[in-house]
């Protein structure tokens, strides 16, 4: 990847991170670890991967995203409004009443295409998509992000038999594998390893990635793009509260809003990141 591209890239995702922050320091409440670890995939999805307009966020030939992991929700709201899909100053009002960034996507949101938040439901939503796609002969794609620790779900493997079975090629699952949840290591509560086999026995083409070096992430989504006559599973490994020193590899972060001290040194971080970055 040329390197001023991936400066950008990554100026971005500090500044969807920084949103992350905003808005659950607001909220009182949220999801901030789970958000800050898939912050540069979204950031590289909506900049350099799908093809989405925010003035024309309804235009039937867009690529479609399904947050599975919909408690993940201020990495999204955060980078729709970089994006420019609504102010960023609409970060602020995350989960308060009556406002349009409840705590988990809704599709009432411009340029959320599904109401998501119950674990495993998300991919079986994007296998139906994909699935139209397909009988209409359709150009777009469907990505979805799913948690390592949502997998354990049964309906996830419903939905991969699904996607195999019909040759969703348009269909790209990305697993964000930080290795926490909220009861704590993935390993201990419920392990779904190993994560890329048990893909591959469903019958998807498997690509790994490292979710914070923007080359893994571009030279994973071209092989996605080459893949034909199968769904695609891209494994990325994470780190849950990439960005913020004492947010990362925490499982207390998975669903915890930071106080008015800890959204300062977050913030703090965050921006000595970006200046070097923008420097």
């Amino acid at each position: 990847m040329d390197i001023a591209i991936k400066k950008k890239l990554q100026a971005i995702a500090c500044k969807v991170r920084m949103g992350v922050i905003e808005g659950t320091y607001n909220a009182k409440s949220g999801h901030p670890g789970g958000s800050l670890s898939i912050s540069d995939l979204l950031t590289y999805l909506y900049f350099a991967k799908m093809h989405v307009d925010p003035k024309n966020p309804d235009m039937e030939d867009r690529d479609r995203l399904v947050l599975s992991k919909g408690h993940t929700a201020p990495a999204l709201y955060s980078v729709l409004a970089q994006r420019g899909f609504f102010p960023e100053d609409e970060l602020k009002s995350l989960r308060h009443i009556g406002a349009k960034l409840q705590g988990h996507p809704c599709i009432n949101i411009e340029g959320v295409d599904m109401s998501s938040g119950s674990l495993g439901q998300g991919i079986s939503v994007a296998c139906g998509m994909a699935l139209a796609g397909k009988l209409k002969e359709a150009s777009y794609k469907i990505y979805t992000i799913l948690g390592d620790g949502e997998i354990q779900e049964g309906q996830v493997w419903e939905a991969s038999m699904f996607a195999s079975h019909y040759k969703l090629d348009n269909l790209i699952a990305i697993v964000d594998n930080n290795g926490l949840q909220i009861d704590g290591k993935i390993t201990d509560v419920m392990s779904p390893e190993p994560i890329p086999d048990k893909f591959k026995a469903f019958g998807w083409h498997v690509i790994t990635m490292d979710a914070h070096d923007f080359d893994s992430i571009e030279s994973a989504f071209n092989e996605a793009e080459t893949i034909i006559g199968q769904p695609v599973a891209i494994i990325q490994k994470s780190v849950k509260g990439k960005g913020v020193s004492f947010m990362e590899n925490q499982v207390g972060w998975h669903g915890k809003a930071p106080n008015k001290d800890e959204y300062d040194i977050a913030m703090a971080e965050l921006k000595s990141q970006l200046q070097a970055l923008e420097g």
